[in-house]
């Protein structure tokens, strides 16, 4: 029997979910809260390039935001694609539309897996981790950095257990990436914000498409401290570091510095050094940024466990400034990031 399957939200990651799955004939609905890109998709279908090539899916089944919220359907499954922000309204949202036995998998930043039971139940969630970069900025047009063979994620359940439907949303994610499981999903969820508090904003803040800036000395020392906070309040917090992108704990190195290092190479490796991240691409938009989800988290974690967390509180800041338009993205930012550790 056929699973009723919504992607909810059709941003950079789950357009490239839809087109995988399209591409596999797997059934689904896609619900985005944009406007002109449900109507491209119904229309048009949606276009993934990728560096060696590219996908043009026909229209595929897409509703408006305001069309589901009448609907009386029930789904199976939910890949919910969204910022870490947008995580608890689009819960809510989509709650009534689950009966006892639906699922959501979060394909999300950040650690919001706690905040989605909070609302359906742990037992109708997976965590997941991903590691895929696409970027867009026109509604059904999507540039994937990193093509099924070169993304990887793992989920898992939240009680560790492997169980048939975890096995399940690996089969069906298999089309989209190599799929790890994980008996330990939050604490691999951390080891990944330990990697987005290290690349995302602190590139953001920059407007860099590049990671040359990384070869600066000032601004790799502020990456690794981003990492070497984040590890110490993980550890405080009891998430181990796991083994990601498809690493062992082993390969990641013992000190804080070597994993900060490892994490950070490893996925400008993936990705490639000319590409603009998830924050970047907000900033470029004059969104708000994911950022209070991510260093902000550290930054509020720390102070409970009472952990030092300078530099993830100087990023904080300085995105602030420039969501408020007080100042623009810029590679002077580094040094105000600096001074602000101070």
């Amino acid at each position: 029997m056929s699973k009723n399957i919504l992607i909810l939200g059709a941003g950079a990651i789950g357009s490239c979910v839809a087109a995988n799955f399209s591409q596999a004939n797997i059934r689904h609905l896609i619900v985005d809260p944009w406007p002109d890109l449900i109507t491209k998709v119904q229309e048009h279908g949606l276009q993934i390039t990728m560096p060696d090539h590219e996908i043009r899916t026909p229209p595929l089944k897409a509703i408006h935001l305001h069309e589901l919220a009448s609907s009386s359907e029930l789904f199976d499954i939910i890949f919910l694609a969204c910022k870490a922000n947008e995580a608890r309204w689009l819960t809510e949202f989509i709650k009534p539309f689950m009966h006892s036995q639906s699922v959501i998998v979060g394909l999300m930043n950040g650690m919001m897996n706690q905040d989605i039971a909070s609302i359906v139940g742990s037992e109708r969630l997976i965590g997941c981790v991903l590691e895929l970069s696409a970027e867009s900025f026109e509604a059904g047009h999507i540039t994937r950095k990193t093509p099924p063979a070169k993304t990887w994620m793992c989920v898992g359940e939240l009680n560790g257990q492997i169980t048939p439907r975890l096995l399940e949303i690996q089969g069906l994610l298999q089309h989209v990436a190599t799929v790890d499981l994980s008996k330990n999903i939050e604490a691999a969820k951390w080891t990944k914000l330990i990697t987005n508090v290290m690349v995302l904003a602190p590139f953001a803040m920059l407007k860099a498409e590049s990671y040359a800036a990384l070869q600066l000395p000032k601004m790799r020392q502020l990456v690794l401290d981003l990492g070497i906070e984040a590890i110490a309040v993980g550890q405080a917090l009891g998430y181990p570091v796991e083994g990601i992108f498809g690493l062992t704990v082993e390969e990641l190195g013992k000190t804080p510095k070597q994993i900060s290092e490892k994490l950070v190479s490893t996925l400008i490796s993936h990705i490639g050094k000319r590409s603009q991240n998830a924050v970047t691409q907000d900033i470029i938009k004059k969104r708000r940024t994911e950022t209070s989800f991510l260093n902000g988290l550290v930054v509020c974690q720390g102070l409970a466990c009472h952990i030092p967390t300078p530099a993830n509180r100087a990023i904080v800041e300085v995105i602030r400034r420039i969501e408020l338009q007080e100042i623009a993205a810029g590679m002077e930012n580094i040094d105000l990031a600096i001074s602000l550790t101070m």
